[in-house]
């Protein structure tokens, strides 16, 4: 889609600017999807097409200071990709990282020098901004590496042989926290001063995002015997030392594995709690909630979704909602209604506003924004021609 100079120009004088994941038609595997963007005020809503037929999950993920520019993803699939497991495929796909100025439209390949893997993915800037923290699929494990942004200089941060995901950086830029193989581990940027956080038998760690000062790690609890779906989780922190934890939610109040939409085009993904200045920013489930899509766990995975549709299941649902990491008290960011289910809450830079995705039983999830105090509360949009839209980021 090509947009003349002046309009983009006028675009960037508007309200903020998100991007988001316009959804295909194709359910959990997403082909056909692109790139979203709009304004915060309704406005400017526009669908990029970047001409690359074989590529799916357009997104960005990191943003520069200079408000214009992201680095963004896209992952070009094998052949034969949709007759194999997903454990087979997705792990073989050879990922692309885009340099993208959305205010001339230019898109820039980036990463491509002295390549460690076909499967690269950007987790955030470092800073200064000339360096990107990537994960690197080696060896059938995931690697945090920090790299030049054309590729060069790749310096290993994580061990050899452990999993890495959820990654984040501290305010000062010192420390990555990740999970590793379920376990929330913090580490120096340049790899030394390894410290285990959390960790338990029995229990899946996911995810991480520091406290904005920087004392404390936030992720999320979950217990596989008794949710081998991973549909709830709790919501913790721990000291960047590991030498304390606290359980900030029990009986299993957050919606982690979210799934949603239609028979025909379903969907999925983890929700991830974000601290603002506020407080933290989570995803909450009504008491005895139960969603639409049930996990099978007696059936093999091979689409990492393995869920069947069963909306006479389905109860309650779920609310944006903000929680006090002292005092433990939450309130609603959004109420909760029954059969609609509120999930990848996206905080704003202040944390004043949170964009989130909507979705009623059966229907493709909406794009929706609120303010942190629950007011305005609005509709923004429902993807390409209304087949769904997802992962809002400002």
């Amino acid at each position: 889609m090509r947009i003349s100079r002046r309009a983009l120009m006028a675009l960037a004088r508007r309200s903020p600017r998100f991007f988001f994941t316009a959804r295909g038609n194709a359910g959990v595997r997403n082909t056909g999807s692109r790139l979203g963007a709009q304004c915060m005020d309704g406005s400017g809503l526009r669908f990029l097409d970047f001409h690359l037929p074989n590529h799916i999950g357009w997104l960005p993920y990191c943003f520069f200071r200079d408000g214009r520019r992201a680095v963004l993803l896209s992952m070009e699939l094998i052949p034969n990709w949709q007759t194999m497991p997903f454990d087979e495929y997705y792990p073989k796909s050879k990922t692309h990282l885009w340099l993208y100025d959305s205010l001339s439209g230019k898109r820039e390949e980036i990463g491509t020098r002295e390549r460690l893997s076909n499967f690269v993915a950007p987790c955030l800037l470092m800073p200064g901004e000339e360096r990107l923290a990537v994960t690197v699929m080696m060896d059938g494990k995931t690697r945090l590496y920090t790299m030049d942004l054309d590729g060069r200089n790749a310096r290993p941060v994580s061990a050899a042989g452990e999993n890495v995901y959820g990654v984040s950086l501290s305010p000062d830029g010192r420390r990555f926290a990740y999970h590793a193989d379920y376990r929330i581990v913090t580490i120096g940027a340049d790899g030394s001063d390894r410290r285990g956080v959390h960790g338990a038998k029995g229990q899946l760690l996911f995810g991480t995002t520091w406290s904005p000062d920087g004392e404390w790690v936030l992720y999320q609890n979950c217990t596989p015997r008794t949710d081998p779906g991973h549909d709830w989780s709790d919501i913790w922190v721990g000291r960047p030392d590991g030498s304390e934890n606290r359980a900030l939610t029990t009986g299993n109040a957050a919606w982690f594995g979210a799934s949603y939409g239609p028979r025909h085009n379903p969907g999925s993904g983890s929700n991830m709690p974000q601290w603002t200045r506020h407080g933290i920013v989570f995803v909450e489930r009504s008491e005895g909630a139960s969603t639409p899509w049930q996990f099978q766990p007696q059936r093999k995975d091979t689409d990492h979704f393995n869920r069947d549709y069963l909306p006479g299941e389905a109860r309650g649902g779920t609310r944006i909602a903000l929680l006090d990491p002292f005092s433990r008290e939450r309130r609603g960011v959004t109420d909760f209604v029954e059969g609609c289910w509120d999930f990848r809450p996206a905080p704003s830079a202040d944390g004043d506003w949170v964009l989130f995705c909507r979705a009623e039983v059966g229907v493709n999830p909406a794009i929706w924004v609120a303010r942190i105090d629950g007011r305005g509360a609005r509709f923004l949009n429902s993807g390409f021609r209304g087949q769904g839209a997802d992962h809002p980021r400002w």
